[in-house]
């Protein structure tokens, strides 16, 4: 029998500093995504920044936490229990870091009696801090639990049509009728990180236009694969080139991919766009990121610079068209 595992990212189990401090611990020890030495990844992780950034971080959480949970966690489920609902075989959810766990979930399907699981990392766009240490770490548990079970990881989907499709279809049901522009903030990511998914080593941020020539490398580039995406769904929209343009946020600090959101969110105002819609294509479903950081604190910022309208537009989370996108995904 078939099962599927739904995979995101990861959340604090609680608003406990405990659990605040545990999540960033795991997520930030990641050597895919704070890809230091192992000791000095160590030293900045358990020393400076758990103890600093842990009250901040628990404090914003605070600022969207639902009576059931975290966001992203409650989301999540309910993609699986649509798509479970449609396909009538197993679905679990799982997070990269935290509970509910991988390995909880590759036991859960196969204690259903599946001997076949395709997990589906929830990120439309390869980055080696979400698609590649997901797989790594699917293959090394499946390999652990039962290296019998047939698995299979599917790749990231930022150009499937269905896909675009339901992004297109989510962004429309939200985007309103008077707007100036549409920002597709993507989290943003070292510009290192491009460099090292570069199969070519050669083609990655070499010049201004790499993402529009054609490559190898755009398998595993995150930038050209957002850019792809935003143009995708501006098409669909048919929305002019000068009515949505693209940004990253989430930044930790310099030599990130730009350019950055808050700073996009500042200027705007200036160039006498003052009716805007930001969506978040780089996450499936609504979290930290997009409710906190985008919805409260990107709103303050656009507003506070002069701006007029701000149309936060959710993610996909559960849309009926993602959920039958999902469902041709699992059966190919």
């Amino acid at each position: 029998m078939k099962g599927v595992l739904l995979i995101n990212l990861g959340s604090p189990e609680d608003l406990e500093i405990s659990s605040i401090k545990k999540y960033l611990k795991e997520f930030l020890s990641d050597e895919y995504v704070l890809d230091l030495p192992k000791i000095i990844r160590q030293f900045l992780v358990n020393f400076i920044i758990v103890p600093f950034r842990s009250p901040k971080t628990k404090e914003a959480y605070e600022s969207i936490w639902t009576e059931n949970g975290s966001p992203l966690i409650l989301n999540t489920k309910l993609i699986s229990k649509k798509l479970e609902k449609k396909i009538k075989k197993p679905v679990e959810t799982s997070m990269r870091y935290q509970k509910p766990s991988i390995e909880a979930g590759l036991k859960n399907l196969i204690n259903k009696g599946c001997d076949e699981i395709i997990a589906i990392p929830l990120y439309p766009h390869y980055a080696q801090s979400t698609s590649l240490t997901t797989e790594l770490e699917v293959r090394r548990l499946i390999n652990k639990i039962n290296p019998g079970i047939s698995l299979t990881i599917s790749p990231p989907f930022y150009n499937n049509s269905n896909y675009i499709n339901s992004l297109s279809d989510s962004i429309n049901k939200h985007l309103p009728k008077d707007f100036d522009y549409l920002l597709f903030s993507y989290h943003g990511i070292p510009e290192r990180h491009v460099r090292k998914m570069d199969p070519t080593t050669s083609h990655c941020l070499k010049n201004k236009d790499c993402c529009e020539q054609e490559s190898e490398s755009h398998k595993f580039c995150y930038r050209h694969q957002v850019k792809e995406t935003s143009k995708l769904c501006a098409e669909k929209l048919n929305l002019k080139d000068d009515k949505w343009g693209i940004s990253f946020q989430s930044r930790i600090g310099p030599g990130w991919l730009q350019p950055f959101t808050d700073k996009v969110l500042e200027d705007l105002p200036n160039k006498n766009i003052n009716k805007i819609a930001v969506v978040c294509p780089a996450f499936i479903a609504d979290n930290l990121e997009t409710l906190e950081e985008m919805n409260i604190r990107g709103k303050e910022s656009f507003i506070g610079s002069g701006g007029e309208d701000f149309t936060f537009i959710p993610c996909i989370n559960d849309n009926d068209l993602f959920i039958d996108f999902l469902e041709e995904f699992v059966s190919e």
